[in-house]
């Protein structure tokens, strides 16, 4: 049985698993099937895989034996091997469990979006809903947060209960309320750390939860609020506006 640590450096990241399995496989379907993707996931992931590189990285046969014959290119294999070296070594320079936190923690840090809110969290349930799935995460707390993504991307973010995301949400999507219903999901009860006016547009409000993370909320310049620091107030928002990242 791997230990923790031998477990966490040999979790292949979804698409570099689909590019090994394509390599073994030759088959897209077979290859989606061991890779743990949905026949569509996979072409989806092969666009991106090819978009991303700025080169293709599989070349593709609609209509082959299986459901569509695939190959690596020379630059998909080159890119694989790679891969595998900095897998070995990364299994070699992590010599605890506590290091590799600090990588998951590090992969957190490099991630860059144009949402200015950015919680970390995990996934503790998903529940279908048609074409869509509601992901609930605990924020740490633990403070329940909910998200309603496609089914397309929760196989694509390859999300399961215990994985590590990322929250994201625009500031311009909050909305701040003195009280709100209990049943009422995502409401998030924080202080307020400061109230930043501007020229033009809307003031801008940190909030502080109780878990130490900040919320950044744009107050429209009609609000009946009058937000002052070290007051109480809750952040709530749809679950339809909420953004989830994952490891790749």
């Amino acid at each position: 049985m791997l230990s923790p640590l031998a477990q966490h450096v040999t979790r292949r990241p979804q698409r570099i698993a689909l590019l090994a399995q394509i390599a073994e496989q030759g088959s897209i379907t077979r290859a989606a099937k061991a890779a743990g993707l949905s026949y569509k996931a996979a072409w989806d992931a092969i666009d991106e895989l090819n978009n991303l590189a700025g080169q293709p990285l599989v070349a593709r046969s609609v209509g082959g034996k299986g459901g569509g014959g695939a190959r690596l290119t020379l630059e998909g294999e080159r890119l694989l091997t790679l891969y595998r070296r900095l897998e070995a070594l990364s299994a070699t320079v992590l010599g605890s469990v506590g290091q590799a936190e600090d990588l998951d923690r590090l992969n957190r840090l490099m991630l860059q979006t144009s949402a200015r809110n950015q919680l970390h969290g995990e996934v503790v349930s998903i529940t279908p809903q048609g074409h869509n799935d509601l992901i609930a995460i605990n924020l740490p707390g633990p403070l329940p947060v909910q998200a309603r993504i496609t089914h397309e991307s929760t196989e694509r973010l390859n999300l399961a209960p215990g994985r590590n995301v990322i929250v994201l949400i625009k500031a311009s999507w909050l909305t701040l309320h003195e009280q709100v219903p209990a049943a009422t999901p995502n409401a998030l009860r924080g202080r307020v750390d400061s109230v930043t006016p501007a020229e033009a547009g809307p003031a801008e409000l940190r909030l502080t939860l109780p878990n130490g993370q900040t919320l950044c909320v744009l107050l429209p310049e009609n609000t009946p609020l009058n937000p002052l620091p070290g007051q109480d107030l809750t952040a709530c928002f749809a679950p339809d506006q909420v953004l989830l990242g994952s490891p790749l």
